[in-house]
């Protein structure tokens, strides 16, 4: 680990990373009779999860279901795929900010 802000931005990613299977999974059972819309609360996890633990999966509430027992919304998995992509992006912009800080401080000693 470089720092501990890279170590909050890598937790950070491997919490966007379960969450990005979760909503694939999600999509790919869209039209399996029964199935149930499974996700993370993001925030809790990020800010109780120990480093390598994985988060805790849930049923998402207060979706609506169909008459076979399926409650995917693939409006809702749709947002959470752009979603999750927005903060990817920023996070891999911010990992390498940090990756360039380390570096240049690696050069300044060495030059220094």
């Amino acid at each position: 680990m470089l720092n501990p802000i890279a170590g909050q931005l890598e937790r950070y990613m491997d919490l966007l990373s379960a969450r990005q299977k979760l909503v694939t999974a999600n999509i790919a059972n869209a039209d399996t009779p029964g199935y149930l819309t499974k996700d993370i609360d993001f925030q809790y996890e990020f800010m109780t999860l120990a480093e390598g633990e994985s988060p805790q999966v849930f049923e998402a509430q207060g979706l609506r279901g169909k008459n076979d027992g399926n409650n995917v919304s693939v409006d809702r998995e749709a947002r959470l795929l752009a979603e999750n992509a927005i903060r990817f992006n920023l996070m891999t912009s911010l990992m390498r900010t940090e990756i360039r800080a380390v570096r240049s401080a690696i050069q300044e000693e060495r030059n220094g």
